[in-house]
């Protein structure tokens, strides 16, 4: 009698709410296991699975990142990792919600900001890169179209992370190609979530598609760049924006 398939295991940053919480639905749909990190301890009613699968670390602090890695690598016993969605980001603003630039942010932020955008993601994949091989697994990093362009209510420190991103990420698809790992971006645009800043409607009259992108058509991205569908895509950067980068 033939063993049944071994169930495929993501780990996701910034699981609590927008495009993190269609991911972890749209993967669950699929039988994956969602390991999920964020800084806030699980909620009683956890909203995205087993309660056990839930790690909490704060991801702007590089020593506590180490030990979530630690942790994470404990939780997959057969040393595989399918996936790993760098999800999380960071974007401050000023008072009233006022956008940041690049004279007004403190140095602070700047490296807060990049520590959790940008520094994470590659800590998290060279650390886990040992279960990533084994699984031959796929890295999403989550960038934005505020890394390529400036934009009216994304910060200084935001867009330039995620411009580093997409650049980190077509480093790591050649580094990690080599090793069987396959490392890709999306770039979403207006999506309707929590987050949208006042204004954003303004935007949404000037896009092709004359219309906000839904968590859940981000979350179909993220699973085609994981999934045999994808299987000879690396290092692309992929537009989720209703046509906004033309």
């Amino acid at each position: 009698m033939s063993e049944p398939p071994r169930r495929r295991t993501m780990l996701l940053t910034g699981a609590s709410r927008g495009i993190g919480h269609a991911t972890v639905k749209r993967f669950a749909s699929a039988g994956w296991r969602i390991i999920a990190c964020s800084r806030q301890p699980v909620p009683e009613v956890c909203p995205w699975g087993d309660r056990e699968d839930h790690v909490q670390v704060d991801l702007g602090d590089p020593e506590d990142t180490l030990r979530a890695i630690e942790v994470i690598r404990e939780r997959l016993p057969d040393g595989k990792l399918d996936a790993l969605v760098n999800n999380a980001g960071i974007s401050p603003k000023g008072e009233a919600g006022k956008r940041l630039g690049a004279i007004e942010t403190s140095v602070g932020d700047w490296q807060q900001v990049f520590q959790v955008n940008f520094f994470a993601p590659i800590m998290l994949a060279r650390g886990l890169i040992e279960e990533l091989k084994a699984a031959r697994g796929a890295v999403v990093n989550v960038t934005s179209i505020a890394g390529s362009r400036v934009h009216p209510f994304a910060g200084a420190a935001y867009a330039t992370s995620k411009a580093a991103l997409a650049a980190l990420t077509r480093e790591m698809a050649a580094d990690f190609g080599p090793e069987g790992v396959r490392v890709n971006a999306i770039s979403p645009g207006e999506i309707d979530t929590a987050i949208l800043s006042p204004g954003t409607d303004k935007i949404v009259g000037t896009l092709p598609m004359r219309r906000l992108g839904t968590p859940d058509e981000v979350a179909k991205a993220v699973y085609f760049l994981v999934t045999e569908a994808s299987s000879y895509v690396t290092g692309a950067e992929l537009h989720i924006n209703g046509g906004q980068h033309v």
